[in-house]
C-alpha cells in the first residue's frame, strides 16, 4: 500500500508547481505564452531625438529602391454586368437580363471615410510668405552652417523655401534655400529688380544625388571614408553670375562702404541684450 500511495502522491517542490499548473489551473494569459514584444528599430531617446537619423533610415530601408520606380498598369478585361437567359411562354419577352453579381441586401446608412493620399498634397499647396519679406531684404540666418550671416533674400521658390545669397565673396555664403521661420527680417533693403536670376535655379536645382553604397568585398577590411561634397562647375558659374550682379547693386547704394562691412559681420546678443526689446 506504501509504494502505491508514493506513485500517485505529487512530485515535491518547483516541478509538483508546474505540474499542477497543468493539470488543473489554467495559465494567466489563456493558456499561451506570453509573447515578447520587443521595441522598434528606431525609437525614440527622448525629447523628440530618435536613434537613427532620416537619411540612415533611408539607407536601411532601401528606399532608393523604389524611387522613380514605376510599374506598368495591366489592363484587365470587363466582365459583362447582365447575361441574357431565355424564358419560355408565349406572354414573355422570351429573354430576360440576369445580374451576374447579385446586388447586397444591406447597405449601410453613412459613408465610410476613405483614407486620401496626401503624397502631391503638399506640392499643390500655396505657400504664403511674410508680408516683410520682400525681394532685396537683408535678412538675418538663425540656424544651419551659416547662422548669424546677413543674407540677401532674392525670391521664393515653388516649395515656399526662400532663395538667398551672401553674396559668397562678402560672407561666404553661396545661393541657398531656407525656410522663413529660420530668418530674421531686417529693415534694409536693396533694390534688386534688376537681378535676372537664372530658371533652371529652382528646387530640383539644390537636390544632391544619393548614390548607392557599394558593398563591401572579402579584401576590404577598412571601410572607405565618405566623400566630402564639393559644388558643381554650373553652381560656381551660376554663383558667379548672380554675386556680380548682387555686388553691382550693393556699389550703387548710397553707404556702399557700410553695406559691405554690415553683410560681412555676423549678428550676436550680448549681455543685457534681448531680442524681443531690438529693432532689426
Amino acid at each position: 500500500m506504501a509504494d502505491v500511495k508514493g506513485k500517485d502522491a505529487p512530485p515535491k517542490g518547483k516541478e509538483g508547481k508546474v505540474a499542477k499548473k497543468r493539470e488543473g489551473e489554467p495559465l494567466k494569459d489563456g493558456g499561451d505564452k506570453k509573447r515578447k514584444l520587443g521595441r522598434p528599430r528606431n525609437y525614440n531617446l527622448g525629447n523628440g531625438v530618435y536613434r537613427f537619423s532620416r537619411s540612415r533610415m533611408y539607407k536601411k530601408k532601401a528606399i532608393y529602391k523604389f524611387i522613380g520606380k514605376k510599374t506598368k498598369k495591366t489592363v484587365k478585361p470587363k466582365k459583362p454586368a447582365f447575361i441574357e437567359k431565355p424564358i419560355g411562354g408565349d406572354k414573355n419577352g422570351g429573354t430576360r437580363k440576369v445580374l451576374v453579381k447579385k446586388r447586397r441586401n444591406y447597405y449601410p446608412t453613412a459613408d465610410r471615410i476613405r483614407k486620401r493620399p496626401s503624397k502631391k498634397l503638399f506640392s499643390q499647396h500655396r505657400h504664403k510668405i511674410r508680408k516683410s519679406l520682400v525681394p532685396g531684404r537683408v535678412c538675418i540666418v538663425l540656424a544651419g552652417p551659416h547662422k548669424g550671416k546677413r543674407v540677401i533674400f532674392l525670391k521664393q521658390l515653388r516649395s515656399g523655401l526662400l532663395l538667398v545669397t551672401g553674396p559668397f565673396k562678402v560672407n561666404a555664403c553661396p545661393l541657398r534655400r531656407i525656410n522663413q521661420i529660420y530668418v530674421i527680417a531686417t529693415s534694409t533693403v536693396l533694390d534688386v529688380s534688376g537681378v535676372k536670376i537664372p530658371e533652371h535655379i529652382n528646387d530640383d536645382y539644390f537636390k544632391r544625388n544619393h548614390q548607392k553604397t557599394a558593398k563591401k568585398e572579402e579584401g576590404d577590411i577598412f571601410s572607405t571614408k565618405k566623400e566630402a561634397y564639393k559644388p558643381s562647375e554650373q553652381r560656381k558659374q551660376d554663383q558667379l553670375a548672380v554675386d556680380k550682379q548682387v555686388i553691382g547693386v550693393i556699389r550703387k547704394h548710397p553707404e556702399k562702404k557700410m553695406m559691405y562691412s554690415y553683410l560681412g559681420s555676423m549678428f550676436g546678443l550680448r549681455s543685457g541684450k534681448y531680442p524681443h526689446k531690438l529693432k532689426f
